[in-house]
């Protein structure tokens, strides 16, 4: 993968010289997570993946995490391939973090998709999460990857596909010890910086999660989408949090037509 003088490593396909979507995603995972998405928008799309700050092949955070740090880290990779908006698809932490790009520079985030994405937290929901950042804290990423993989897929695909099993949790064991808690933080704490009341994000935005995404559900997927200017929800039924590996086309469809009708009205 080419690497940007900041770290970040990325990679482009699809077509150029036609809107660009660019892939955000989730916390312990990389940008191998869209091989599912990305062909389903390759044939019509500019499509930029991309690893987070301390993910995949790009370095560690420069300074301490946080979605402006991520934010930052997107900005300065469209400018740096000359893009001058795009629509942000963000998974998990990705969703976080392209409202928060979305606020910091509205002028370059043409839409949103928010995939399975956390809101406001009730108190156990939050005690819990922090719980899980702590037990990262002092045992690392394989303290967490088994009951993660229980939240992200259904029981019965869980049993029957352990091939994806194994390699969504060689992707999070790949993790740095040290750098993971510290991002795990931004997922369990970032919400804050996200839901100023004095700042609405107003542009094309779907937001979509799953009915037994748990820890992401309806309720939240509607309050993100209640809190855009040009909010929808999306609830999907019979599956988790990772949906888009478990049922892609699921996710892609609709995905890909919000994107479709946007380039049809010129947005």
């Amino acid at each position: 993968m080419p690497r940007l003088p900041d770290g970040t490593a990325y990679d482009r396909t699809g077509q150029t010289g036609t809107p660009t979507v660019v892939l955000i995603h989730g916390l312990g995972l990389n940008h191998e997570v869209w091989q599912w998405m990305v062909p389903a928008f390759s044939d019509a799309y500019d499509v930029i993946t991309y690893d987070l700050y301390g993910h995949g092949q790009s370095q560690g955070p420069p300074a301490r995490p946080s979605l402006t740090l991520f934010s930052d880290q997107l900005a300065s990779l469209m400018a740096s391939l000359n893009i001058p908006d795009a629509a942000i698809v963000g998974f998990s932490l990705g969703g976080m973090i392209c409202r928060r790009f979305a606020m910091d520079h509205p002028e370059m985030a043409r839409a949103l998709v928010i995939l399975n994405s956390p809101h406001r937290r009730n108190p156990e929901a939050q005690a819990a999460i922090l719980a899980r950042v702590d037990q990262a804290q002092s045992q690392g990423p394989h303290a967490t990857v088994e009951a993660a993989l229980e939240r992200w897929f259904t029981d019965d695909y869980r049993a029957k596909n352990p091939d994806m099993m194994a390699l969504v949790r060689q992707w999070v064991l790949a993790n740095d010890p040290k750098i993971y808690p510290t991002i795990y933080r931004v997922l369990a704490e970032g919400i804050e910086e996200i839901t100023d009341p004095d700042i609405r994000l107003s542009l094309p935005a779907l937001a979509i999660t799953a009915d037994e995404d748990y820890g992401n559900g309806p309720e939240m997927t509607k309050a993100i989408a209640e809190g855009i200017e040009g909010g929808t929800a999306l609830i999907l039924p019979g599956l988790r949090h990772m949906a888009l590996a478990e049922d892609p086309d699921a996710v892609n469809a609709p995905a890909r037509a919000f994107l479709d009708q946007l380039s049809e009205q010129g947005a």
